[in-house]
């Protein structure tokens, strides 16, 4: 391992809508990197990308392209992830994986930092990064769950196409002009690439992300229940979910009901801990119309929270409408922010 103030640094996955927004994070938060290395799949090895004006050639990744790394961003799908990240540890690598193969790994800790940085140090090698409508849900719940207790916890997401990568994206706006045009719609990707049956995007609304369980919850959903739970080391937290994709590129907005323990909280209670929460940006005035929207959020590295308000029935009862960027505090910033914090911290 470098035993100095700079990382040899690899991105796999590095041509995706994730690792592109690892990179400009990267270059964004001059990262302190002495040598850095690109990999993706055959498919894409040997694409150029441009990073602080210098051109890198994305090579194939292999068992021997962690020699000497320090840390290794994972974004290139989870059967990548199970074959290669034991690979990178072996070889003295730090794994930080967005992909859900190591999620629910109970030796492996899933972290968003303003939530649970103290798990990182128990890291064997491997850190997970969470489902990204689970990040920006975390985090605005954390400072209710301190001062305030949860009990439960009831989300309905509206998520942004870009969260199922770059060809949903193309989709969508093959599917836009196509619907513009009075044309027949195309669908091979949405919801599930890998599904029966697929739906067209554009103009609509599909009430499945991922693929579906025995239960009738889909994997998305599931991913949010359980790990809610573990990030927040809350078990027997109640947590139900209904994950949405609509038709627009970036960021991730969900309608959050949530119960506290604690009697008689007010709506200015729940927006003051909000304002004082770290990586949270408070966007709450019905009087000037203010709260959070997909495209307000787009490029930014918070989460916001609005429309905060007590429900008329159950006392202990609150709503919120959280929105992020998906592939940044989502996905890319998440597993920066989280090797920042294994620097600072040192826990390499």
């Amino acid at each position: 391992m470098t035993q100095s103030n700079q990382y040899n640094i690899a991105v796999v996955g590095a041509t995706g809508a994730v690792g592109q927004k690892m990179l400009e994070t990267l270059e964004d938060r001059n990262f302190p990197i002495k040598e850095l290395k690109l990999l993706s799949s055959s498919r894409s090895a040997g694409t150029n990308v441009t990073f602080k004006g210098a051109d890198y050639t994305v090579e194939e990744a292999t068992p021997e392209s962690f020699e000497n790394i320090d840390i290794a961003l994972f974004s290139a799908g989870g059967s990548v992830s199970k074959k290669l990240a034991p690979e990178a540890v072996k070889r003295g690598a730090l794994v930080i994986d967005n992909t859900s193969a190591y999620r629910m790994d109970e030796n492996v800790p899933l972290v968003v930092p303003e939530v649970n940085e103290e798990d990182i140090k128990d890291h064997k090698g491997i850190i997970a990064n969470p489902n990204c409508s689970t990040i920006q849900m975390v985090a605005a719940l954390e400072p209710i769950k301190q001062n305030l207790g949860l009990n439960r916890v009831i989300v309905s997401t509206y998520q942004a196409v870009s969260g199922a990568g770059n060809e949903a994206a193309d989709e969508l706006r093959e599917q836009s002009q196509a619907f513009l045009n009075g044309e027949e719609l195309e669908a091979n990707i949405l919801p599930v690439g890998g599904d029966k049956k697929h739906y067209p995007i554009a103009f609509n609304a599909l009430p499945q992300i991922d693929m579906f369980q025995e239960n009738g919850y889909t994997f998305e959903e599931m991913k949010m229940i359980n790990e809610t739970k573990k990030i927040m080391h809350a078990p027997a937290l109640q947590v139900a979910a209904t994950c949405v994709r609509l038709p627009f590129f970036t960021s991730h907005a969900e309608s959050v009901y949530v119960e506290v323990e604690q009697e008689n909280v007010s709506v200015d209670q729940i927006k003051s801990l909000m304002t004082e929460a770290e990586g949270i940006v408070l966007e709450d005035d019905p009087s000037t119309q203010s709260y959070p929207t997909p495209l307000s959020s787009a490029g930014k590295r918070d989460v916001f929270v609005g429309r905060i308000r007590k429900d008329l029935d159950q006392k202990n009862g609150f709503h919120l409408w959280v929105v992020s960027d998906n592939l940044l505090k989502g996905a890319a910033w998440n597993s920066v922010q989280i090797a920042e914090r294994v620097i600072a911290r040192q826990w390499l």
